[in-house]
């Protein structure tokens, strides 16, 4: 298959359309590589790591959730990691694409995975967008769990460095909806309160958005941005190897960016 048709498909599945104004979906770099044969790299974050991996690797597109350019930049120069991950990628013939918000919101997106994770049912996005599409997702956890057993199992199938929650005087009690929004789902916390859903993971949370939820009765878990957002990179792979491309891997050198002193 070629990088082309590769981004028609996908596009046909997130369309880049449906990015938010802010956001910076679709094509961040293209060296004129749309007519050569797949040989993709995966990763959460397009870094210098990752595209010297692709490059070890003889990839010919990185294939990034995160943008590699959020804002335009006023200059490009010798030494500053976006200029240099443009040279390289002129240089090695290697395109950069992004699905971020339009990823977020579809059946195996970001939060779609996470829910399928915590084998959530009966689930709906928490924001709509249009049908059956949406930010987020909420869902009920069948068996029930205590709360103790719920963040075992995100401890364990996540493997955050770090998980930090709402405070709370009872581990024992049961929990039987909760929402879930890979990345940065702190304002969403109004919108969840109002699902039924009595906790939510999501990651980045700042302090007195744990007050907020506290206040409206929500226990927040934070798994930390990477954590929440890197399954559906793997989901992607997944979806990517099952169209017999000639080539597709799950970057190795992804970054956290989070180191925690024990």
């Amino acid at each position: 298959m070629k990088i082309a048709d590769l981004i028609t498909w996908f596009e046909a599945w997130a369309n880049p359309a449906w990015c938010e104004s802010w956001d910076n979906c679709g094509w961040q770099i293209e060296p004129g590589v749309l007519e050569k044969k797949v040989r993709v790299l995966v990763c959460l974050t397009p870094t210098l790591a990752v595209m010297h991996e692709a490059i070890a690797l003889n990839a010919n597109l990185i294939f990034a959730h995160h943008p590699l350019i959020f804002t335009p930049p006023k200059s490009l120069r010798t030494g500053e990691a976006i200029a240099e991950m443009i040279r390289l990628a002129f240089t090695h013939n290697i395109g950069v694409y992004t699905a971020h918000t339009n990823f977020d919101q579809v059946e195996d997106g970001t939060a779609d995975v996470l829910a399928q994770i915590l084998q959530l049912k009966q689930v709906t996005p928490i924001v709509p967008t249009q049908p059956g599409l949406g930010y987020g997702r909420v869902g009920m956890l069948e068996p029930l769990m205590t709360l103790q057993e719920l963040l075992t199992v995100i401890q364990t199938r996540l493997a955050p460095p770090n998980l930090i929650f709402s405070p709370t005087a009872n581990l024992q009690q049961t929990i039987s909806q909760v929402a879930v929004l890979g990345g940065s789902g702190a304002s969403f916390i109004s919108k969840v309160s109002k699902t039924g859903a009595q906790a939510y993971l999501t990651s980045d949370c700042k302090f007195h958005q744990f007050q907020e939820s506290r206040d409206r009765n929500l226990i927040l878990i934070d798994a930390g941005h990477y954590a929440t957002e890197r399954p559906a990179c793997d989901r992607l792979v997944q979806k990517f190897q099952s169209l017999n491309l000639d080539w597709v891997q799950l970057s190795q050198k992804d970054e956290d960016f989070r180191q925690f002193f024990a």
